[in-house]
């Protein structure tokens, strides 16, 4: 065995792991698999990828270290032969109203460059053509290419007075300082209902503020009213929409910049074009279009540019998100999509003998564009990279030049290899993982009788072509279709919008406090507090690590943080309660043998804080919280996030269980086993984006393999 050809760890102990010992394969294409909670992610992200950070942090000066994340030394004997690591995960992109997909991959960045160039008429360097930049930014919408405005029809109820509570905002309400100081100040009736106004008085109501108001207080001094939404823009409008609160949120408007359009830019940079079309309308272009329009650029001076836009193009459509436009705001990417913009950063890098850690890339891709992905995963190994994937998909696994499998359970039932090898190997292993691959799953024999439908009528948001679709009540309806043929713009926007009584459960954290956990998030603490407080006969608050029952030295956080001041912070288990919370005198008091502490549920035990758990996890305990009610309508994104194929069956019988209450399940997925088990399915398509947005099929899966031809139906024929 040559040593640098292997990542060589010894003596694993991380979270659950059995004191693993493994060797993978540098330059090659490594994927772990096994249930949910069996330890993968241990091995490769709390120890592997934490390690190699760790490592490559070390070589800094203390100064920079400082400013850089904190990473303990993961619980192992010995790693060996570490490459600096890039990791990919699932997170969001994130970012705010200015990060857009084109300033994010840099290629409008090039785009800039290319109308700097050949731009006619020229109107200077690059940075004119950014909406980031004073001097190519609109200058009305400040380069946002939208303005907050209020939603008068939202803020007033006409058919009320000023007494009985016409402005429906909370700030203004009866009783509110600016309700006595302002409304009911002398200026206006306050028992006229405002549908009575003139439209001299409505004016003024919403923009009045040359009148002084009446009756100030004692040495107060005189003051002018300011009208209604004038106070409202100044008080809470200025700020970035996607900083507003939830409750501002319901009382405004988004519309396009009327002097930009939406465009972000001056009307100087609008006038500069390139074969008619000016910068904005490049970049809000699909990118398969983009490309096109691009190569039809010959001019040599620019040739190099072209060269690297139509690459980084091209990688956006080799990773199934062609559909996607430059101007499209990085907040609104899912998180698969997130994942894949990360993804294409990254192939365009000339750095080798890199290790890229992948998190399970297939969330989000649709059968059809797995290939695709593998295929990246295939060049970023062949330039002479280590990969290591976490994934549960079959097609993502049968690329893997080798195969670590961890189990055999999950939590303190995993933590162990139990198999390690090619693919042929796992296909005759006595795995889970192993007889899953060997299996194929029927489809649904007998699909429910609905007892009626809920209606989506005229759905034309997006890429919608003005569908109406009929999901059906009491059953479980599967939503289908490629990556960005409108599943989620169906649902999310039109149906949501239809039906208000309609509980989403999604993959947003459930919680970004360490002192929330599962089991209060969903009832069950306060039971179990109440069943020990009964059986030892003392108060129900010592069972809290937030009340009397906290760890005096660690206020129940469990660990102790150690500011070394110009050194990295270090966080260490408190040595009091060695990471349990509760006082020693609490942990005393049992229940069926039991303390406190040891309370657990499956592999994820009820007192892990809900700020460690992952999106398809933060959904699962959203839905254990639902369980036993009934009548509901769900809607689920894509809830096989994060579940090996074994675990998929839990699933479906807890969204079965939900349907036997009652309730209509409404799943968008591209999980083939799912699709199979659903009493009715919806295929949007044909394709991404302006190619998508139609109703390719609706009816039983039965009805889907033999009479639809879509992408969707030839991939559920082949798995069948």
């Amino acid at each position: 065995m040559v040593e640098n050809q292997f990542i060589r760890l010894f003596g694993l102990k991380e979270n659950n792991l059995k004191n693993v010992t493994l060797n993978i394969h540098k330059r090659k294409i490594t994927v772990f698999t096994g249930v949910s909670g069996s330890g993968k992610s241990s091995i490769v992200f709390d120890t592997i990828s934490k390690e190699a950070q760790r490592q490559l942090n070390q070589t800094f000066t203390t100064y920079i270290q400082n400013r850089l994340p904190t990473y303990s030394q993961p619980d192992a004997l010995s790693i060996e032969n570490l490459s600096p690591a890039v990791v990919i995960d699932q997170k969001r992109l994130g970012g705010n109203v200015r990060s857009t997909l084109g300033t994010i991959t840099d290629i409008y960045s090039l785009l800039r460059l290319l109308f700097s160039r050949i731009g006619k008429p020229f109107i200077g360097e690059s940075d004119v053509f950014s909406f980031n930049n004073p001097k190519g930014m609109c200058p009305e919408c400040q380069g946002i290419g939208r303005n907050i405005e209020p939603n008068i029809g939202k803020l007033f109820d006409k058919t009320k007075s000023l007494n009985e509570g016409a402005i429906l905002f909370s700030t203004f309400a009866v009783g509110t300082w600016y309700w006595q100081k302002h409304l009911v100040s002398g200026i206006f009736d306050p028992d006229k209902k405002l549908k009575n106004y003139t439209d001299t008085e409505w004016q003024s109501l919403l923009h009045g503020k040359d009148k002084k108001i009446i009756l100030p207080l004692k040495n107060e001094p005189v003051k002018y009213f300011e009208g209604v939404i004038d106070r409202f823009k100044r008080i809470y409008l200025r700020q970035e929409s996607n900083q507003l609160s939830n409750k501002i949120k319901r009382f405004i408007t988004l519309k396009d910049c009327s002097v930009c359009n939406g465009s972000r830019l001056s009307q100087e940079v609008l006038n500069c074009k390139i074969n008619g079309y000016n910068i904005a309308q490049f970049a809000g272009m699909e990118a398969s279009e983009l490309i096109k329009l691009i190569e039809m650029i010959k001019d040599p001076i620019v040739e190099p540019i072209i060269l690297n836009m139509t690459s980084r193009l091209k990688s956006l459509v080799d990773m199934g998100i062609d559909y996607l436009t430059l101007s499209r705001e990085t907040s609104t990417l899912s998180g698969g999509e997130s994942q894949r913009v990360k993804m294409i950063r990254h192939l365009n890098s000339s750095l080798t003998d890199m290790m890229y850690i992948f998190d399970e890339p297939s969330i989000g891709l649709h059968p059809h564009d797995v290939h695709r992905l593998n295929r990246m995963l295939q060049n970023l190994r062949d330039k002479g990279n280590t990969v290591i994937v976490v994934e549960h998909d079959k097609d993502v696994i049968k690329i893997a030049d080798h195969i670590v499998e961890v189990g055999p359970g999950a939590g303190t039932n995993g933590g162990e290899v139990v198999y390690e090898g090619n693919l042929n190997g796992l296909y005759e292993a006595d795995t889970l993982t192993g007889r899953y691959m060997r299996s194929k799953q029927p489809l649904k024999k007998e699909t429910r009788i609905c007892n009626g439908y809920l209606s989506i009528f005229g759905a034309s948001k997006h890429n919608l072509k003005n569908i109406t679709a009929h999901i059906p009540c009491g059953a479980l309806t599967v939503i289908t279709g490629v990556a960005g043929s409108g599943k989620s713009t169906l649902i999310f926007d039109e149906f949501l919008k239809q039906h208000l009584d309609a509980i989403v459960i999604d993959q947003e954290s459930v919680s970004t406090s360490i002192r929330s956990l599962p089991a209060t998030y969903t009832g069950i603490m306060d039971a179990i507090r109440d069943s020990f407080a009964f059986a030892n006969k003392v108060s129900k608050s010592l069972f809290s690590f937030n009340s009397k029952g906290a760890c005096s030295e660690c206020q129940g956080n469990g660990f102790i943080n150690t500011d070394l001041a110009f050194l990295e912070s270090i966080r260490t288990t408190c040595e009091t309660c060695n990471g349990k919370r509760f006082k020693d005198e609490v942990l005393q008091y049992k229940l069926d043998g039991k303390s406190i502490s040891d309370v657990g549920l499956d592999y994820m035990t009820l007192g892990q804080p809900l700020n460690t758990l992952l999106g398809g996890e933060c959904q699962r305990i959203k839905l254990a919280g639902e369980l036993n009610q009934s009548s509901n309508i769900y809607v689920l994104d894509e809830p096989t996030t994060g579940l090996h194929m074994s675990d998929v069956s839990h699933l479906l019988s807890i969204l079965n269980r939900l349907v036997d209450n009652g309730s209509t399940i409404i799943v968008i997925e591209h999980n083939l086993d799912i699709m199979k088990q659903a009493d009715w399915i919806i295929d949007l398509g044909p394709g991404g984006g302006k190619k998508g947005g139609e109703i390719m099929f609706t009816g039983t899966p039965h009805e889907f393999v033999s009479e639809s031809n879509s992408l969707t139906a030839q991939y559920l024929k082949n798995d069948i």
